[in-house]
């Protein structure tokens, strides 16, 4: 893991959100864009030595809306940046980690994704995000 890419926090309304985050925070809006493999629209904003990134779902059956019906709106995952992400999702599966998937997925900016699952981090799930050759968005 080379570093904490950013924390991603599920919403219910991205306009709202952003509102509080731009406005009454006073955080930057990196960008917005929709990520169709993972059924979310995404909003990056910089706080400083991190970014955060905000989930709306676009589909009542996503993760993040399930997400948000079973535990409300707030963090939904940690993103740790990594190079090289099937070597690293094969080295976790070796080591008894339990992925949500085989092989890695589309993410935003470019990069691609991969989830370790909850059960085998302590309840915290965790991104893997590899933007190799991507730029740093």
């Amino acid at each position: 893991m080379k570093k904490v890419d950013h924390i991603g926090i599920a919403v219910r309304s991205m306009e709202e959100a952003l509102d509080y985050y731009i406005h009454t925070v006073g955080l930057e809006l990196l960008g917005i864009e929709e990520v169709p493999s993972q059924q979310v629209k995404v909003a990056f904003l910089d706080a400083g030595n991190i970014k955060l990134e905000l989930l709306e779902p676009t589909n009542e059956d996503s993760a993040v809306a399930k997400f948000i019906s079973k535990r409300g709106e707030g963090i939904h995952h940690v993103a740790f940046g990594v190079s090289d992400i099937r070597s690293r999702m094969a080295e976790l599966k070796e080591k008894g980690v339990q992925l949500l998937s085989e092989n890695p997925k589309p993410g935003a900016g470019g990069a691609e994704v991969a989830f370790l699952h909850p059960k085998s981090s302590f309840g915290v799930l965790y991104e893997l995000c590899d933007k190799s050759g991507k730029g740093d968005k």
